[in-house]
């Protein structure tokens, strides 16, 4: 068995959205506080591996664990977030553009990507981990919507509704088994409630 968690980062600096690029948004106050979280949750499942997406957000929410337990982080480009478009769409419309994203998995704007094309990359680069590491125990940084498109291929239930629920939880876990390169159970875990 191979077992996968992925941790949703802490929370952006999001009066950053002018100044940084998507890649490289840095933690906030609170999501550096927040990502403690992460590392405590992560202590005790004995982690062989650290992935994570190229985002600065990303990365870092793991760091401190992998710091910790002298662990290399191994960054892995399609683990990266679906890209909305040229720049920050702005809070007022992006609840109907995420909520078109959920209705048609094809909608993109025109410099964006699509839940689809999101969810194709980031498949791709699970099931090449999970041959790179059968057996291994892994924790993967990684973002809302690129976690809830692998959650909806291996779980069609999950839709919309789950993707609301957990948007402004940050940091998430999700833990994913794996028997080769099947999906046999996906567990999600709020760190606000351990």
């Amino acid at each position: 068995m191979t077992t996968l968690y992925f941790i949703r980062h802490a929370q952006p600096e999001r009066s950053a959205d002018s100044i940084y690029e998507d890649r490289t948004y840095p933690l906030s106050e609170k999501g550096l506080a927040d990502r403690k979280l992460a590392t405590n949750f992560l202590q005790d499942k004995g982690i062989d591996i650290v992935l994570s997406s190229p985002f600065k957000r990303a990365f870092d929410t793991v760091a401190e664990f992998a710091e910790k337990n002298a662990l290399e982080i191994e960054v892995i480009e399609d683990f990266r977030e679906r890209k909305i478009a040229d720049k920050w769409i702005g809070d007022d419309i992006w609840k109907t553009f995420s909520k078109n994203q959920w209705d048609d998995f094809s909608y993109k704007l025109t410099d964006g990507e699509s839940i689809t094309e999101t969810q194709q990359r980031n498949i791709a680069a699970l099931q090449d981990v999970l041959v790179r590491y059968v057996g291994k125990t892994i924790a993967i940084g990684t973002h809302g919507t690129a976690l809830s498109s692998i959650i909806h291929f291996y779980d069609n239930s999950y839709g919309y509704d789950d993707f609301v629920t957990m948007q402004y939880l940050m940091p998430w876990a999700v833990k994913m088994v794996f028997d080769g390169d099947k999906c046999i159970e996906i567990t999600k875990i709020d760190l606000f409630q351990l």
